[in-house]
This record gives structure tokens, sequence and C-alpha cells, in this order.
């Protein structure tokens, strides 16, 4: 859904950080049901989009299966995984259980977990060696 711009490969600078924190998320409605279709997942999608503007993340990646979610998130260093993964499912559970009465069926939107990997320029290995090589150069 989303293209990479130049800006998304920089890393984020601020007085106090430079950092490059990009965290795959992946959300699922409780009991895996399949509601996430057709005008559900394009609200959904909006209200994602809603939050990538209000808190000034990049959207990397977004892909809103009928059963669950992936989006792939760079976020400034003050704003944790919890809280990313919080704000996303609390306001899209207000606004889509409000706006879809059949989603009220569900005793709640989502399942009360989620997945978050972490991610940045360089893969995890590539930082495992650059580490280990530290004391020889």
């Amino acid at each position: 859904m989303a293209k990479l711009s130049p800006s998304d490969h920089e890393y984020r600078r601020t007085s106090g950080s430079v950092s490059s924190l990009n965290y795959h998320f992946v959300f699922v409605p409780k009991r895996r049901k399949a509601v996430l279709i057709k005008e559900v997942a394009q609200r959904l999608q909006e209200i994602i989009l809603e939050l990538v503007v209000e808190h000034e993340w990049r959207l990397i990646a977004l892909e809103i299966m009928p059963d669950h979610v992936h989006c792939f998130l760079n976020v400034p260093t003050h704003e944790s995984p919890a809280d990313v993964a919080r704000w996303i499912k609390g306001r899209a559970s207000h606004h889509l259980r409000r706006e879809f009465p059949h989603l009220k069926k569900l005793p709640s939107l989502w399942s009360p977990s989620y997945f978050v990997a972490s991610t940045g320029a360089a893969s995890t290995e590539v930082v495992r060696k650059y580490i280990e090589n530290q004391k020889s150069n």
C-alpha cells in the first residue's frame, strides 16, 4: 500500500537522539473473526492513517486482511510499541464498533494480544557482527 520515499530511509533526528525504530505489528480481531472487509477495512485504514499523521509516524507498509492487520511503522523514540498498539487498537475499536453495529456482536473488536518485532536499517545479524568486531578494530 505505502511506498517508501527517500526520507523514509533517513534517521529521525531530535535534540536528544538519532534513531531508526521500525516496528512490525500484527493485530488480530477477537476469535480471529474475518470482519476486516470492505467498508470496515477501508475505515480501519483511514483511522490508522489519521494516527500516522497525528503522531508523525512514517508508514512503511500496511496490509489489512480479513482476519488480521500488518502495520509496519517508523516511530519516534518517545513512543513505545505498547503505546502505538494501544492507540491503534483503542481508536479503531472505538470508531469501528460505533460506525459498524454488527461488530458489537463480538465481545471486543481485538484480541488482547498483538505481535511486534523491531527492525532498523541494518539486519540483526549485521548489528551483531558489528558489535562482536568492535574490540578487534
